[in-house]
């Protein structure tokens, strides 16, 4: 059965105690903070294991969100969240009144909103570069960013 690597949002920062408790019921490894973990799974799909890793370890952390950690042939992220009781109400009504299920509305709505998002992103630097270019040439502009994407963080600049 294949492993599958899952990525775990926490609502808040673990305790160290809480940590190595739920180390203890499943090999996790987490970020610096303790805000992110990722851990292995066997299932035969992601789904599978983010509900079975979920199941697992549930109870003894503040969960939010569980991810692949590598996209799908797709380039896809699967997404494992639970909402309140109250929100599924409200998001299986949206869904029904667009003749969808919750999934695929979901969905539909995250790609419209990450779609947005990169536009006014494109939309922001496209005016960052009209503004950079109003006060010097083209040719200055692409050097400095040609130093600024091949310098290394942290080395000494020339």
């Amino acid at each position: 059965m294949p492993h599958h690597a899952l990525e775990i949002t926490l609502t808040r920062p673990l305790t160290p105690v809480e940590l190595h408790h739920a180390s203890r019921t499943w090999p996790l490894a987490a970020n610096h903070d303790a805000t992110r973990l990722i851990a292995l799974m066997s299932a035969k799909t992601p789904d599978r294991a983010a509900r079975r890793l979920r199941h697992r370890l549930n109870e003894r952390l503040p969960i939010d969100v569980i991810t692949t950690h590598y996209p799908d042939a797709s380039g896809q992220v699967l997404l494992n969240i639970v909402f309140p009781p109250a929100t599924r109400t409200a998001l299986t009504a949206a869904a029904n009144s667009a003749g969808q299920s919750p999934e695929r509305f979901l969905q539909l709505a995250l790609h419209r909103a990450l779609a947005q998002h990169a536009s006014q992103e494109a939309d922001r630097l496209d005016q960052a570069v009209r503004h950079l270019l109003a006060h010097t040439t083209a040719a200055h502009l692409l050097s400095a960013v040609g130093r600024a994407l091949t310098q290394t963080p942290g080395a000494p600049q020339l």
